[in-house]
Order: C-alpha cells, then sequence, then structure tokens
C-alpha cells in the first residue's frame, strides 16, 4: 500500500470523527434531549475511533505501517 494511501486513510477517519463529534454538540445543543440524535453521532465517534485505533494496531503487526523512535 503506497505512503500516501495510507496516509489519506488516516485523515479520512481522523476527518470523519471530528465531523461526528461536531454533530454531537449541535445535536446536544439544538434537540435538548428530544432525540436520540446525540448519542447516535456520538457513537459513530466512539466506533470510528475503535476502528481506527485497530486499524494502525494491525498495520504495525502486519508490518505495513513501520513505528520509529521518538527524538533519535
Amino acid at each position: 500500500m503506497n505512503d500516501s494511501l495510507k496516509t489519506l486513510l488516516i485523515v479520512a477517519f481522523l476527518i470523519m470523527i471530528v465531523w461526528n463529534l461536531g454533530a454531537g454538540l449541535y445535536y446536544l445543543l439544538v434537540d435538548r434531549g428530544q432525540t436520540k440524535r446525540t448519542v447516535r453521532a456520538l457513537s459513530w465517534r466512539i466506533g470510528l475511533s475503535v476502528a481506527l485505533f485497530l486499524l494502525v494496531v494491525l498495520g504495525i503487526w502486519s508490518g505495513m505501517i513501520k513505528p520509529h523512535d521518538v527524538g533519535q
């Protein structure tokens, strides 16, 4: 897998996570607890965060992502 494709995939996940966080805040302020849209948006954010974490761990385990030491 190309390095730029890996970076694009991670950035896309981060954008979707921030989008759902903002949607959860918006629904929290607008709906005032009348609907379940806040819970749904924040649940999507948690799911996307877990999926991104698992993808990074899987990438490191398979050797597709090579971590480096910081400060050396």
